[in-house]
């Protein structure tokens, strides 16, 4: 079983900067896609940004050249540096681990708001 927890949501100004942290335990696969999503009210819930445990990314259009999506060396902890933020980016943030069968396992999300 694989467990992934969110954590670094919080309330920020239009144009700052947040940094969301995700780490995943347990039988974690060698082969698998790490990734952010998020959900805002009333939206379905959509891809920010993915890694690979090849350092492989892919960002979604919104998120592509404000965010950034790392991984530790030892694969297991994945961050989202957001910056540039906006009102609406706000969202509950969900960490996804996807393994090569397709598997997911989510978090169970954490909140960011942007607003003055």
């Amino acid at each position: 079983q694989v467990h992934v927890v969110e954590s670094g949501g919080g309330l920020v100004q239009p144009g700052g900067s947040l940094t969301l942290s995700c780490t995943a335990s347990g039988s974690i696969p060698g082969f698998n896609v790490m990734g952010w999503y998020r959900q805002a009210p009333g939206k379905e819930r959509e891809m920010v940004a993915t890694i690979t445990n090849a350092g492989w990314t892919k960002y979604a259009d919104s998120a592509e050249g404000r965010f950034t999506i790392s991984r530790e060396s030892g694969w297991n902890t994945m961050y989202l540096q957001m910056k540039s933020l906006k009102p609406e980016d706000t969202a509950v943030y969900y960490c996804n681990l996807r393994d090569g069968r397709n598997v997911e396992y989510w978090g169970q999300g954490t909140q960011v708001t942007v607003s003055s």
